[in-house]
């Protein structure tokens, strides 16, 4: 199999994360927010242009169940990792997603370290959470893997992101950083800047210094740090020289729309009739 999406190899049953064998190299993982796709293409898409990772959105967006799967099931065959991002802390679906195929899950408006420890105990399986557990995962290309096995490497496979998209949790984001089992802490720029009242405002002085300091926690937990809501190529690159590095691009909503109006622009142009 091509990439390095979690696989299972022909000779044994190992599963491997590439995003955060990324993130531990020190490198940079692109993701591609998904709002709009209900195909399983949207992996395909994702792979074309250098993404890493699906960032689909469950949030912002209505998505059933089957369609997300769908479209997870094929990102691993391809090597891409699908990411949902929930409606929060209380979403009933986090487990069943992640029995189906997803392999992680980004919180939105994580505001204390009681939230993140919630979000550790849904996410991951004893003795580090308290997830329940089935047989026959999709990881595994449903093979029978004794859960001696299975389970410490869905654990090992998940990435719990959580996000800090208010004061409240940039305030409390050192404990949340320090949380075990959370692996990545990504600021979420849109919500952050609208909490702080200068909503679009991200060459504001204090959403930088948000950035830095999300940077610095996660540093000094040992965990990654991630930006997010920041669709510009100029201040994303800032970003990622301090030190992010789960970063997502831009919506399949703002790219289509980008190249379609880039086109027909281009052509009513040539024609003279703009």
């Amino acid at each position: 199999m091509n990439g390095r999406e979690p696989r299972v190899s022909q000779q044994n049953t190992r599963l491997t994360n590439p995003v955060k064998d990324k993130l531990r190299a020190g490198e940079v993982a692109l993701g591609i927010t998904v709002r709009i796709g209900r195909s399983p293409d949207i992996a395909h898409i994702a792979k074309a242009t250098g993404h890493d990772f699906l960032f689909i959105d469950g949030q912002h967006s209505i998505f059933n169940l089957e369609t997300i799967v769908s479209i997870a099931h094929t990102a691993l065959a391809i090597g891409i990792t699908p990411l949902v991002r929930v409606r929060g802390i209380d979403d009933p679906d986090v487990s069943l997603l992640l029995d189906n195929g997803v392999t992680g899950i980004i919180y939105p408006d994580i505001a204390t370290a009681a939230q993140a420890r919630k979000a550790v105990e849904i996410c991951k399986f004893s003795p580090i959470g308290r997830r329940s557990v089935v047989g026959g995962y999709p990881h595994f290309h449903y093979r029978p893997v004794p859960l001696t096995e299975s389970v410490p490497q869905l654990n090992e496979v998940c990435l719990l992101v959580c996000m800090i998209e208010t004061v409240e949790g940039l305030n409390n984001v050192e404990e949340i950083a320090a949380v075990p089992g959370i692996d990545v802490i990504h600021l979420g720029s849109n919500d952050m800047l609208a909490d702080m009242g200068k909503a679009g405002q991200f060459d504001d002085p204090d959403i930088v210094a948000a950035q830095d300091r999300v940077i610095k926690a996660a540093r000094a937990n040992g965990i990654f740090p991630g930006c997010g809501g920041n669709r510009d190529v100029e201040r994303q690159v800032k970003a990622i020289k301090r030190g992010a590095q789960f970063v997502t691009t831009q919506t399949d909503i703002g790219f289509l729309s980008a190249a379609a109006g880039q086109w027909t622009g281009a052509v009513r142009k040539a024609l003279g009739t703009t």
